[in-house]
């Protein structure tokens, strides 16, 4: 399969280029910026083929994906904050839309692409209705950048509609490189730091095995999957996280010690996704 990367130059887009390679796949990288051929494998990799496009622009992207049969699309600004509130919402909205109805026109098999966990409600100055979170817990943006996630899985619910290609909407939670895992001590002794997204964490890694599943997985429609490593950032158990941060929070399931609260399950079943990176295998609690 032939597959295109967007976002290749980023964290995320350039380790799952990697993965897919090593997996079988011939993989077209590209990003807004120029090949950044400095930087480590993949950009010498054979089946590997990087061109510099503006998804924000619809030619640039037709051309893009024409000849390919999937395409896994993770370029969008990456997150809230990072420029204006209305640039951010206007670039990620034509960003999405331009490639599902590209990957439309073009017939492909699979768009496989990323949304979000602040649709979900970060950074939960209102305390969610339960935990763990769910696919359900949708749609509560409160950001630009939120907010351009849910209109993309709109967008993606109707094309698939449309046109009986299948959309998997990936909803990364905050993704970690393992460099940074370092860093995860600085939490411990306060829970505010990190209750933003109920101190869940992925390692980047395993977003690029959940894309590869996506692109893998027999599913059908518009289905969006909350993508969590297996735990939480923290050394104190998840229940007792929730009791003393958000009381009154109803907990819908008995959890494991360090068990994560932004359930990975209906990933685990229609994916096959199981996490296999933890930050408890590099730094000692």
């Amino acid at each position: 399969m032939r597959v295109c990367v967007t976002g290749a130059a980023g964290m995320t887009g350039s380790v799952t280029v990697n993965h897919l390679l090593d997996h079988g796949y011939e993989v077209v990288g590209t990003d807004v910026v120029a090949h950044p051929g400095t930087l480590p494998a993949p950009w010498s990799r054979p089946d590997f083929t990087y061109l510099r496009a503006d998804l924000t622009d619809f030619g640039d992207t037709v051309d893009l994906l024409g000849g390919c049969d999937a395409v896994v699309h993770l370029a969008n600004v990456p997150a809230p904050g990072l420029v204006p509130p209305a640039r951010t919402f206007a670039a990620n909205t034509a960003m999405n839309s331009n490639v599902f109805l590209a990957a439309a026109q073009l017939k492909l098999r699979r768009v496989v692409w990323s949304s979000s966990e602040t649709t979900l409600g970060l950074d939960f100055a209102v305390p969610p209705r339960f935990a763990p979170l769910t696919e359900e817990h949708y749609p509560y943006p409160t950001t630009t950048y939120a907010l351009s996630k849910v209109v993309g899985e709109t967008t993606a619910t109707h094309v698939a509609e449309w046109t009986g290609i299948p959309f998997v909407a990936l909803r990364f939670s905050n993704v970690i490189p393992p460099d940074r895992y370092a860093a995860f001590p600085t939490f411990w002794d306060d829970p505010a730091k990190r209750r933003f997204n109920l101190w869940s964490y992925v390692d980047v890694r395993d977003c690029a095995l959940s894309c590869r599943l996506g692109l893998e997985a027999d599913v059908e429609g518009a289905g969006s999957y909350l993508i969590a490593a297996a735990d939480t950032v923290m050394t104190t158990p998840s229940a007792r996280l929730m009791e003393e941060t958000f009381p009154g929070v109803p907990l819908t399931k008995d959890l494991g010690e360090f068990e994560t609260l932004q359930s990975i399950d209906k990933a685990r079943a229609a994916l096959g996704y199981e996490p296999a990176y933890r930050w408890r295998d590099h730094v000692s609690a």
